[in-house]
């Protein structure tokens, strides 16, 4: 970061405002009632009227507080990294896991992330219906509840319990599906919550042991992941890219080989 950069403790405090906020506005419209207000990629992939409106007042308090900086959102889109004059870039997903949201399951999320010159330095995720919160600095920890976290310890991927997702896409789940059926024998067991900001965060603090998935958007992983790697957790792609939408890591060093190995194995970043 440049010396005239916001300090990440700076821009985490505005992100906790922020999406805390969101957060509250997401859980009333839950308590009066939701209904798709659209569709993306497929007919399964929905967006609520709550994405819309939580997206919006995120973006609006963001251009009082910091005018200067730019946003993407899930929603919305925006600008891409460093194109704000000020160097900051949040990214905000107003809802992940939103077919969970739609079916009052609580594993649902405010995901709001702060990037100074492409580096994501600051994020927080909140859970709409729980009020747990997760959040990082770059270098300062992962925290949750007053908390400092860190990663689970197994150092024996057959024992580990390892969470995924699936895209909406129904040939990608088919090949998604079949990376599972082969892998699930060799771990102690897989889960699949539907939202990935949330499942970096259970891997963050050992509520599981690790966690991969294709298909992730920045808004999906840029606080999760933050959170993640400053638990202990590798966050990386397969073959030594980064994490990205090819294939997202998340696994204490200990796993991470063993876990990319068989991956690679079943081409989990191929198929469409």
């Amino acid at each position: 970061m440049t010396s005239s950069a916001p300090m990440p403790q700076e821009l985490l405090k505005i992100a906790i405002e922020v999406a805390r906020d969101a957060a509250d506005t997401a859980y009333r419209m839950r308590a009066e009632g939701v209904s798709v207000a659209a569709t993306k990629s497929t007919v399964t992939d929905v967006v609520t009227a709550a994405d819309r409106a939580v997206e919006r007042q995120v973006l609006d308090a963001l251009a009082t507080l910091r005018p200067d900086d730019s946003v993407l959102g899930e929603e919305y889109g925006g600008s891409a990294a460093g194109a704000s004059g000020s160097g900051v870039r949040w990214i905000v997903d107003p809802i992940d896991g939103t077919v969970n949201y739609l079916y009052g399951l609580p594993h649902c999320a405010v995901s709001l992330a702060a990037e100074v010159d492409g580096e994501v330095v600051a994020g927080v995720v909140r859970n709409l219906f729980t009020g747990e919160e997760w959040t990082a600095t770059v270098d300062g920890g992962a925290w949750r509840a007053g908390k400092r976290l860190r990663c689970s310890t197994e150092t024996d991927l057959g024992q580990a319990l390892i969470a995924t997702g699936f895209g909406y896409d129904p040939a990608r789940r088919s090949h998604q599906a079949r990376v599972v059926a082969e892998l699930i024998p060799q771990v102690r067991d897989i889960r699949r919550l539907g939202a990935a900001a949330l499942d970096l965060c259970l891997a963050a603090e050992g509520r599981v042991d690790a966690y991969f998935e294709k298909g992730l958007a920045a808004w999906d992983q840029a606080a999760g992941g933050l959170i993640a790697s400053e638990a202990g957790l590798r966050v990386a792609g397969l073959g030594g890219l980064p994490a990205g939408p090819d294939l997202v890591i998340a696994a204490p060093e200990a796993l991470f080989a063993p876990l990319h190995d068989r991956l690679a194995d079943l081409d989990a970043a191929g198929g469409p």
